[in-house]
C-alpha cells in the first residue's frame, strides 16, 4: 500500500528555473519542479548535499544491493503537483552598474587596475587629504572573483564598464498542492515533521522567495490521483466561483511507456554544490475532477 505527503506551496512570489541559471534571463516554470520540491524536503532534513542516493558500499565482501539514502528514498517517490492557483507571472527589470563610484584608500591598494585608472586625478591632487576620486562606469562582476596579481586581495576578476541588465520572472500570488507518493508513511511523515520545523532555510525556487504558512499538510493513504481528487482546492488570494477553477491541472509522473507522457529533465541524481546532477523523468497533464465531499482543510496558516 502506498502513501502520500501532501505539500502547500504558497507565497507572495515564487520562481521554478529550469534552464536559465545565471543567465541574463532568468525563467520560471509555471509550476514546482520535482528537483526544487524534493530538495527543499532534502534542506528541512538537514541532509549534506553530498549525499547519493545510495549508501557507501561496505567492504564485506558479500555482493549485496545497496541501500537507498533518505534522499534516495525522495527521489525515487512518485511526484505530482496541482494548481490551485496557478498564478500571475510577472518580471522584474533588474539594471546594475554604470553609475559613478567613491573611491576609497583602500581600493587602490587593492585592485592595482582601479590605481591605474585614477592616477591622473590622483597626480593633481593637493594636500594632505585623500579628496573625492571616482571612477565612472566601473563596475566588478561579482561571482567572478580572482586574486590581485600585485596586492594578492581578492577582487573582481571580470570588470564590465556598462550596465548589466538582467531580466527575471516569477509566479506571484500562487498557491500549488504537491504530493509525494511513496510505500513508507513514516518516512513521509518525517519529511512533514521536518517541512514544519527545518534544519535549514526553505524556499520556493529562488532564496528570495520564502514559504508563507503551513507547508506539510499531512500523509494520507492511496495514491497521487486519488488525494487530489478526495481534497478540496487549497485557498488563495483568486478564489472564485468559476466552474472552470473548480478542475484544476494537475501533473503525474508516470512510467515513460504511458500514452501522452512528455519528459521532464528534473530528476534528481545529485545535490552536490559543484556538480549537481539530474535525469529526465515522465509526466502527464489532467484536469483533476474534485469530489462533492471532498474533505475540507484545516488549521492552515495562510
Amino acid at each position: 500500500m502506498t502513501h502520500v505527503l501532501l505539500i502547500r506551496l504558497a507565497g507572495p512570489l515564487q520562481s521554478w528555473g529550469m534552464a536559465s541559471r545565471f543567465a541574463a534571463r532568468r525563467d520560471s516554470h509555471s509550476r514546482p519542479s520535482k528537483s526544487a520540491v524534493i530538495g527543499m524536503c532534502a534542506a528541512a532534513l538537514g541532509l549534506p548535499r553530498s549525499m547519493g542516493l545510495e549508501e557507501p558500499e561496505q567492504p564485506t565482501g558479500a555482493e549485496e544491493p545497496r541501500k537507498l539514502t533518505l534522499f534516495g528514498e525522495l527521489a525515487r517517490a512518485d511526484f505530482a503537483v496541482r494548481a490551485d492557483h496557478p498564478g500571475i507571472p510577472v518580471r522584474d527589470y533588474h539594471t546594475v552598474g554604470a553609475g559613478t563610484y567613491p573611491l576609497r584608500p583602500r581600493d587602490l591598494i587593492t585592485d592595482h587596475r582601479r590605481a591605474a585608472a585614477v592616477s591622473a586625478s590622483l597626480d593633481a591632487a593637493t594636500g594632505d587629504r585623500f579628496g573625492h576620486h571616482t571612477l565612472t562606469d566601473w563596475y566588478g562582476a561579482p561571482k567572478k572573483i580572482a586574486a590581485d596579481p600585485h596586492s594578492g586581495v581578492l577582487v573582481s576578476g571580470e570588470l564590465t564598464r556598462s550596465a548589466l541588465i538582467t531580466e527575471r520572472w516569477y509566479l506571484a500570488d500562487a498557491t500549488f498542492l504537491v504530493g509525494l507518493q511513496h510505500e513508507s508513511a513514516d518516512i513521509l511523515d518525517t519529511v512533514r515533521q521536518a517541512l514544519e520545523h527545518p534544519r535549514r532555510l526553505l524556499w520556493l525556487g529562488r532564496k528570495s522567495c520564502p514559504p508563507c504558512g503551513t507547508l506539510g499538510l499531512g500523509v494520507v493513504p492511496g495514491d497521487l490521483d486519488t488525494a487530489f481528487r478526495t481534497h478540496r482546492r487549497l485557498p488563495g488570494p483568486d478564489d472564485t466561483t468559476d466552474p472552470a477553477r473548480r478542475r484544476p491541472w494537475a501533473w503525474f509522473q508516470v512510467p515513460p511507456s504511458e500514452r501522452g507522457a512528455t519528459p521532464v529533465q528534473d530528476q534528481p541524481v545529485s545535490f552536490d554544490a559543484l556538480r549537481p546532477e539530474h535525469t529526465t523523468r515522465w509526466e502527464v497533464r489532467r484536469r483533476i475532477t474534485i469530489d462533492p465531499d471532498a474533505a475540507e482543510w484545516k488549521d492552515i496558516i495562510p
